[in-house]
């Protein structure tokens, strides 16, 4: 794969009307758990990796809800990301607190964001923010040009 295209994986944890991110502190903006698709692993193994490295939680996927494609500059250089959205399964075993450590350390937390109210807060992707968590009925394609 070109180093200018990059395959990522993120959790879509929804309990009690909130939506799960992580936060660091060099960073101005929240972000959904997930990651990079390593090699031989597929969309759904790397997404259950990523939240059990940054949450301690063995989760499962409840089904693929998004992928997006997104067309953006990093230091000059044009990048395609793609990455797939799954909306994971709430058994009730999700028992994460506001400001709970992730396996980075001090400097990333976890956050429980209101899904209602997600465009009062700086966010990534910025689609989340007006994006309706009622039905996940079809998987949806979402395309956003940077450049």
């Amino acid at each position: 794969m070109s180093k200018n295209i990059s395959c990522r994986a993120a959790a879509l944890i929804i309990k009690d009307d909130k939506l799960l991110f992580a936060k660091n502190i060099n960073h101005p903006c929240y972000y959904l758990i997930g990651g990079g698709i390593e090699e031989n692993e597929t969309s759904e193994e790397a997404v259950i990796r990523e939240i059990f490295e940054e949450t301690g939680l063995k989760l499962e996927v409840d089904k693929l809800a998004m992928i997006q494609e997104r067309f953006c500059e990093v230091e000059k250089q044009k990048r395609h990301e793609i990455a797939f959205f799954y909306l994971i399964k709430n058994t009730g075993s999700i028992n994460i607190q506001d400001n709970t450590f992730t396996d980075q350390g001090t400097n990333e937390t976890l956050h429980w964001l209101p899904v209602n109210n997600l465009e009062k807060f700086n966010i990534v992707p910025m689609f989340l923010r007006t994006k309706s968590f009622d039905n996940f009925g079809r998987i949806e394609h979402i395309i956003v040009k940077e450049y």
